[in-house]
């Protein structure tokens, strides 16, 4: 195992006895000094064990990533020495790059069947915080480390960083913290800001992808406040109806698998049926985000028109 998977595990390992202590802390919060929030122990244990058999299968599938910003050290235009203003750039530049993959990851098919997991529950928790996609070094956004390697950053910079800021925003997933103050707020992602995330609320969707800093959707038009007289649904918008990990973490693959396989398809309609917006359809019978938001009356009525 390289040095660079060893840190990103070690980071991991680590921050789960933390990410435990917090679970507890809030539960008791919930439950015993009403606190707001929920309890469904089936559900939180349905997202622990999705997150704990993440660090397996991702851990396993790590080399694929590794190595790929091992190779593009090959080509590093220069080489940024490992000092505290080089450590805060890479980490800004890197949730940058954690911004474009969750909204990749949001807008395109491939990767959301991954990300659907940590979307799959009705409840905003720390527990949820845990359920993980299994196969994230398969969506084809890892590509977007490689400019950081390029420019000059250590892989294992680079690395380390990502698995801060993993940790940063495990602390977000909980609703028993209003607001920050109003500083932390306007620069920073918080549980306010990613409970708008998690929400299915058409005014919701597609919006606030921050991992540390909120800056960017506020940059790039996608930040939406929450509002306390409208507050977040939480879960999809077609919510699952059980509580089996292993059909959680098949479910959009295998639709994806039925969809491409549909008779009478061109080929440009089975390949939309991967990599088009989640809720894409050949005809126009199903409905994307940007369709619903357009059906609440939140854009525009031009109307959907299906692929030739």
């Amino acid at each position: 195992m390289q040095i660079e998977e060893l840190i990103a595990v070690k980071v991991t390992l680590t921050a789960i006895p933390v990410f435990f202590l917090a679970i507890a802390i809030e539960l008791v919060a919930v439950k015993f000094f009403a606190q707001r929030g929920s309890l469904n122990a089936k559900d939180d244990g349905v997202s622990i064990f999705m997150g704990l058999f993440s660090v397996i299968t991702n851990g396993a599938a790590a080399f694929l990533t590794v190595g790929m910003l091992y190779w593009a050290q090959n080509y590093q235009l220069t080489i940024l020495p490992l000092t505290a203003t080089t450590l805060v750039a890479c980490f800004v530049l890197d949730d940058l790059r954690y911004y474009l993959h969750h909204r990749i990851a949001h807008r395109c098919r491939w990767p959301w069947a991954m990300h659907i997991i940590h979307h799959s529950s009705r409840r905003f928790s720390m527990a949820v915080a845990l359920r993980q996609g299994w196969t994230k070094h398969f969506t084809g956004t890892t590509l977007l480390k490689v400019p950081l390697v390029l420019i000059g950053f250590d892989p294992l910079m680079v690395i380390f960083c990502g698995a801060l800021n993993a940790v940063y925003q495990f602390f977000l997933h909980t609703e028993t913290v209003d607001k920050m103050p109003r500083w932390f707020e306007a620069v920073f992602n918080t549980p306010s800001h990613h409970r708008v995330h998690h929400g299915n609320n058409p005014q919701y969707l597609d919006a606030n992808y921050a991992g540390t800093l909120i800056i960017w959707d506020k940059m790039f038009g996608t930040f939406a406040a929450e509002d306390d007289a409208d507050r977040p649904n939480y879960g999809l918008v077609k919510d699952f109806e059980h509580y089996n990990p292993f059909r959680i973490f098949i479910h959009e693959y295998w639709g994806i698998v039925k969809d491409v396989l549909r008779p009478g398809l061109s080929p440009l309609q089975r390949l939309l049926y991967i990599i088009a917006p989640p809720g894409w359809s050949h005809d126009g019978s199903r409905l994307t985000s940007t369709d619903i938001k357009r059906e609440a009356g939140l854009l525009d009525d031009t109307p959907r028109a299906p692929a030739e």
